[in-house]
């Protein structure tokens, strides 16, 4: 194979990392540029020997392939001197494209639980067969023998519009992303586009009714729990160790698996991850061993102890995650208190889901709401955290000075839930626990 130098510009971001290290596994030479605060998708590039840079038009040479992250523009300096040089320019989805044309390849998209099932599935198929995976956390794996290529398609800003996967899963549709999409249709569309780019077969999941109705070109296989479903799961156990069904494909018994897994939305991304094995003629037996050893992903349920208290980190920014973290949670810890911490994730993002959060945290025996994490795209508008309190009984606010509050809760499961800098709340916590 000929080595290549691919330079990326935004080599930091979640997506652009784990392509970078897909293609410094595959032997190519892989360099990037970003900004000099620190993010946690560095120290992999830098302990696989992927120089980072900060941004300057000079690190730019001739035979480079450029990457452009999605956050940058024609008139960023780097991206000017690459087009002065005549550099091969690929913006991050068409350099995901051609890892996607080259295998047999699998993209995973939804509003909720595409990282998760990404890396479950990438784990599954890579103990079983050469597989590559991009997820969408940062981390990603080149291999130059791989049959398969699993990967995280994003429809934020449509990027999943630029893959045509051999297989798609699709796990439920949404109106999220309120700063892009005008309404739930217009997200649905979105998806039945992506789904007219599918060269094989979709799975997606059957309770959900934009994914009951998908006009598309390739056969759907649903996924769910009901008997009209194609694959499903029956007589589901779920205790504080996981959960265990039977999986049939119609009329068809594929066996009994167990995951050490928590939440309704694990038997069901497990469930699709058996259908694209199925459909390759994988061997079941081994499909089973590797859905039992997962442990899952970073923020998605990270769990530390310290003292009487289990801390759960975990992404949850939308009503429909918070739900499932939460239940999570319920099935672990049966018998102990779960206490929310949330951090809203933008003022658009708030103001259009406010009734959501508020029912979903009101699962929760006692929620404590943090101040907006505000996008500089953003002004404030006319909501705040006081906003969403108002409508959790019981709940209250909390901030960095007021982390203590949490003190008074012993035995207790802690769930600490945002996608923007929740941690550092929870690390406070964790310093007054110490």
């Amino acid at each position: 194979m000929e080595q290549k130098t691919y330079y990326f510009v935004g080599i930091k971001g979640t997506g652009m990392a784990s392509l970078a290290r897909i293609l410094h596994d595959k032997g190519h030479q892989v360099l990037g540029s970003d900004i000099e605060k620190e993010t946690f998708t560095q120290a992999p590039l830098l302990a696989a020997g992927i120089k980072i840079l900060p941004f300057d038009p000079a690190n730019l040479k001739p035979g480079m392939i450029v990457i452009q992250g999605n956050a940058f523009d024609d008139d960023h300096p780097e991206i000017k001197r690459a087009h002065e040089l005549g550099l091969e320019i690929l913006s991050y989805p068409e350099a995901v494209e051609n890892e996607v044309k080259n295998h047999t390849s699998i993209g995973i998209a939804g509003a909720h639980g595409k990282t998760s099932t990404t890396a479950l599935l990438s784990h599954v198929l890579a103990a079983v067969e050469p597989t590559s995976y991009l997820i969408g956390d940062g981390v990603g794996k080149g291999n130059a023998d791989a049959r398969f290529f699993v990967f995280e398609a994003d429809e934020y800003r449509d990027h999943f519009l630029a893959y045509h996967p051999d297989y798609a899963i699709m796990t439920n549709v949404d109106f999220d992303h309120p700063d892009y999409f005008n309404d739930l249709a217009d997200v649905r569309d979105s998806f039945e586009t992506y789904g007219k780019q599918v060269q094989r077969a979709i799975f997606a999941w059957g309770d959900d009714p934009s994914l009951r109705n998908l006009n598309v070109d390739v056969p759907v296989y649903y996924y769910g729990t009901n008997p009209d479903d194609d694959f499903r799961a029956e007589n589901i156990q779920r205790t504080p160790e996981g959960s265990t069904y039977d999986a049939y494909f119609r009329d068809q018994k594929l066996g009994t698996f167990t995951i050490h897994l928590y939440g309704e939305h694990s038997v069901l991304n497990s469930l699709a991850v058996l259908a694209v094995a199925y459909m390759e003629h994988m061997d079941m037996d081994k499909i089973r061993q590797e859905l039992g050893n997962f442990s899952g992903v970073k923020r998605r349920f990270s769990e530390t102890d310290i003292a009487d208290t289990t801390i759960i980190d975990d992404y949850a920014h939308h009503p429909s995650e918070i739900k499932a973290t939460i239940d999570a949670a319920r099935q672990k810890y049966p018998d102990r208190q779960v206490i929310a911490v949330f951090q809203p994730h933008t003022y658009s993002r708030l103001a259009a889901y406010i009734d959501g959060f508020a029912e979903s945290l009101s699962r929760a025996d006692k929620t404590f709401v943090t101040p907006i994490f505000g996008s500089i795209r953003e002004n404030a508008g006319n909501i705040s955290s006081a906003d969403l309190e108002k409508r959790i009984d019981g709940s209250e606010g909390i901030d960095m000075d007021t982390v203590d509050k949490l003190l008074q809760y012993h035995n207790a499961v802690v769930v600490f839930m945002g996608a923007g800098d929740v941690e550092k709340y929870e690390e406070k916590y964790k310093e007054l626990l110490k």
